[in-house]
């Protein structure tokens, strides 16, 4: 369960996989880099699931370095060269998704671009997240 309010008003549509919006509890905010799926030796797999998976893992690994938890974020801009190819594949990245961060579904945008800096690379994920205060 987050510690954060997360909210998607009646008379929208159904939020799917993200909400409308989140009120973040006290703390310190984290911005992200743009994460992609890359080991640290700079290898990355080929197919855009297992790309959004490795992602999402970094992002969980930052937040969790900061003092967090993966439920600490607040929200997640993806980034993809290869749109078509990530909507053939929604129900397997959401899959990926909750494997790290459960169904705690904050703020999501979905972008697709002309390319990433590494020509492999398949997704991008920037993220803020607000993490506890230091004791």
């Amino acid at each position: 369960m987050s510690r954060h309010h997360l909210f998607n008003p009646e008379d929208m549509a159904p939020a799917a996989g993200f909400s409308y919006g989140a009120v973040a509890a006290e703390g310190r905010t984290l911005h992200i880099a743009g994460l992609t799926g890359h080991r640290r030796d700079l290898s990355i797999d080929e197919g855009i699931v297992d790309q959004f998976s490795a992602a999402c893992r970094a992002v969980a690994g930052v937040i969790e370095e900061a003092g967090g938890e993966p439920t600490d974020l607040v929200s997640m801009t993806i980034y993809t060269p290869a749109i078509e190819e990530y909507r053939q594949h929604l129900e397997e990245i959401g899959a990926a998704y909750r494997i790290v961060f459960g169904k705690h579904y904050p703020p999501m945008a979905l972008l697709g671009i002309s390319e990433l800096l590494d020509p492999k690379a398949l997704v991008e994920l920037m993220c803020v997240a607000v993490v506890p205060t230091a004791p």
